[in-house]
């Protein structure tokens, strides 16, 4: 009975050796769809065949998550393929949109596939190792810049939009009141070529003299042709807020913002004299009574030495010029005709002519005739003769 077991046994699995063996199983996945094969078909491109999927270009296999080429023999199992279906990808440059399709992993092995190349500095709006997607990557390739600043230059390649945004990644950024040519939120320029101006400004502090002025009052207990100082004159005082402005350190302005009166000027008060004293005198042995002596520059004329290319003979007064006629500038002429004078060394004089040259200091100019002339040039005294006129020059400008 036991032998018979045994052999029954025996019997059972050489039947179940001898069935032919069930085909291995491939699982397809292609996209959201899983397709599962009974097949020995190991070669991709015949399985997909009799999966009846269509591989389009730029599509790729794999296997096991793997890359698998098409048309080479799978030997390992289980095997498991999926479809990677290329999707279309935009690229956004500055010359327009280029339009791709790929299955690839990664932004970066995308651009590869396609032959586009990135430089350094260039920009793109996703990490390389970003998985790629159907939304739109923006490439902003790069370019070269000369940077110009405080004297010296420097060379970058940016793919910055803006002027700004290119000078802060050379690490020269503007601060303050600092500006660039072109401006900072200007596009990059087409030669290349940005300048830029390091400004800086101080504020200094700076005094200012007021000149006092000067009044006049007449006073009858000071001595005509003398003056007093009633009220000395004392400068005022202004400070003055200056800002300076500098460029790449060199000075380029000042602007006074503000000024402030620190201390008001004081007017000086003189008194002038309008005493009259009446003196006697013994000038070249000869005696006078004088109320007036004034130091004055004299010069001397006579018709046919007047300063022109004739002989006049006239006056102011209408008289004939001669010895003894002595002529002032108009104003004084004018209050002072008929005064008798006395100078040292020419003698007794009255004015009767308007001296036209005599300005800018006191200046008489004596009268000859042609016969009798004689050179003046020098400072003398002249003495105002009795008796006093009722218009007095109090001062003598």
């Amino acid at each position: 009975m036991k032998i018979a077991r045994l052999l029954a046994f025996a019997v059972f699995f050489f039947l179940l050796a001898c069935q032919p063996a069930a085909s291995p199983t491939v699982t397809i996945i292609d996209n959201e769809k899983a397709i599962t094969l009974q097949t020995t078909e190991r070669v991709p491109g015949s399985l997909l065949s009799e999966a009846g999927i269509t591989l389009h270009p730029q599509d790729r296999i794999l296997l096991n998550g793997l890359p698998a080429a098409i048309d080479q023999p799978i030997t390992n199992s289980p095997i498991t393929l999926q479809i990677r279906r290329a999707i279309p990808i935009t690229l956004i440059t500055p010359d327009g949109e280029q339009k791709l399709r790929s299955s690839a992993f990664t932004v970066g092995e995308a651009l590869q596939e396609a032959s586009i190349w990135l430089r350094a500095g260039d920009r793109i709006d996703t990490s390389l190792h970003s998985p790629i997607s159907s939304s739109p990557v923006s490439i902003s390739p790069s370019r070269d810049l000369t940077i110009t600043s405080n004297g010296m230059t420097t060379q970058i390649r940016t793919s910055a939009q803006s002027v700004g945004e290119a000078l802060a990644e050379a690490g020269l950024p503007l601060m303050g009141l600092d500006y660039s040519v072109p401006e900072e939120n200007d596009p990059l320029p087409s030669d290349g070529q940005i300048r830029v101006t390091r400004v800086t400004e101080s504020v200094q502090l700076a005094q200012k003299p007021i000149p006092f002025d000067s009044e006049l009052q007449a006073s009858a207990d000071v001595p005509l042709d003398q003056t007093q100082i009633l009220q000395p004159g004392e400068p005022g005082l202004n400070v003055q807020r200056i800002r300076i402005r500098y460029e790449d350190g060199q000075e380029v302005a000042r602007l006074t913002e503000a000024e402030t009166l620190a201390r008001p000027p004081q007017t000086r008060i003189l008194a002038y004299g309008t005493k009259i004293e009446v003196k006697s005198a013994v000038v070249d042995g000869v005696n006078i009574e004088y109320w007036r002596a004034v130091q004055m520059w004299a010069t001397s004329y006579s018709p046919c030495r007047s300063g022109t290319d004739e002989c006049h003979s006239g006056t102011s007064s209408g008289k004939s010029l001669r010895k003894g006629m002595v002529g002032l500038r108009q104003s004084w002429y004018l209050n002072m005709q008929g005064q008798q004078l006395y100078i040292p060394g020419y003698g007794f004089a009255s004015v009767q002519d308007v001296c036209g040259g005599c300005v800018g200091r006191p200046w008489i100019d004596l009268g000859f005739s042609d016969h009798d002339f004689e050179p003046w040039h020098s400072w003398v005294t002249v003495y105002f003769l009795t008796p006093v006129p009722s218009n007095v020059i109090y001062v003598l400008e």
